[in-house]
């Protein structure tokens, strides 16, 4: 008798769907799919938002100055490295064998956002963004050879991010990309190139006025490294002196840093003594549309208190400060 009965139940579970039931399955499997796409849309959204507390002037400015490289302002400055050096070192004894200045330079641009987030906003349709997490671009080559080929990965990091999440965070990308050279990035470039050259040029026209309304898929702007919150080269594994670089006007990307090689320099103490100072010239090209000189300034203090004392970087922030709505 049980045995009946189980079968009689297994077969209950199989048989098949009346046509009401169907219609009311896969309507409800459309309003999940409905709903996740709803939930990513919002999470997406919350990657950044929309600045608007901010004086008439400063929301007029991007109309007035509408293209990064006409809004472009420098600082030249020099880093230091006696600090830094003994604080790599100790690092790298520690078990970050690969710890260079990029990853303090880095590290120390995160927590000026973590302080002064107005650093990470951006501009686009000359609207006024603020970003949430730092992304950060470098261009990269599988090998120190004038033939190897270049790229571009980015780095998704958080503004509370220590000195081993940053080091983390991009030795992982890099040693991705030299055992596995064929990156999303290149692969998208490689097909862009299959357009021939008068439909490229309308092609990036219309990728531009994507941009420009913020259509552009998620996944576009992901690969993209004109999307982002900083672009960072280093001449110093060139030898030579840092470059002033250019910012884009396709992408979002408001700064470009660039460093170069270490120097030395005998100095003169106050008591007559002599002593050998080494250091790192480095130039930031800053967009000013998205804050005002004075706000710059107060970042770079804080850029320069952590290259004063790289330590701070082996700890988050106390508070992460986040940007006006």
């Amino acid at each position: 008798m049980n045995e009946e009965k189980t079968q009689n139940e297994s077969l209950s579970e199989e048989a098949p769907l009346t046509k009401k039931e169907l219609k009311a399955k896969r309507k409800a499997e459309k309003q999940e799919l409905k709903r996740k796409k709803k939930e990513n849309k919002l999470r997406e959204k919350d990657k950044f938002h929309r600045v608007r507390g901010i004086a008439p002037y400063n929301r007029l400015i991007p109309y007035i100055m509408e293209t990064r490289n006409t809004s472009q302002n420098f600082i030249f400055d020099s880093i230091s490295m006696e600090k830094i050096d003994k604080y790599i070192k100790k690092k790298q004894e520690e078990g970050l064998t690969n710890l260079t200045l990029m990853h303090v330079i880095i590290g120390a641009y995160c927590r000026a956002c973590s302080q002064r987030p107005a650093i990470n906003r951006f501009i686009r349709g000359q609207k006024i963004y603020s970003r949430r997490k730092v992304e950060v671009s470098l261009a990269i080559k599988k090998e120190m050879s004038l033939e190897s080929p270049d790229t571009v990965i980015k780095v998704v990091l958080d503004p509370s991010a220590t000195i081993e999440d940053v080091y983390n965070a991009f030795n992982e990308k890099i040693e991705g990309y030299r055992s596995n050279p064929n990156s999303s990035f290149d692969k998208l470039a490689k097909v862009l190139n299959y357009i021939p050259g008068i439909l490229l040029r309308w092609a990036i026209r219309f990728l531009r006025l994507l941009d420009y309304f913020g259509l552009l898929p998620r996944a576009l702007t992901k690969l993209s490294p004109f999307h982002g919150s900083l672009f960072i080269t280093s001449m110093g594994s060139l030898g030579i002196p840092p470059i002033v670089h250019h910012l884009y006007d396709f992408g979002t990307v408001p700064v470009f840093i660039a460093f170069g090689s270490k120097q030395r320099e005998f100095k003169v103490r106050a008591d007559g003594s002599v002593y050998k100072h080494s250091y790192v010239d480095v130039t930031y090209n800053l967009d000013e549309r998205i804050c005002d000189g004075y706000y710059y300034a107060s970042a770079m203090k804080v850029i320069r208190g952590v290259y004063k004392n790289p330590e701070v970087l082996d700890n988050p922030p106390e508070k992460v400060i986040e940007d006006i709505r």
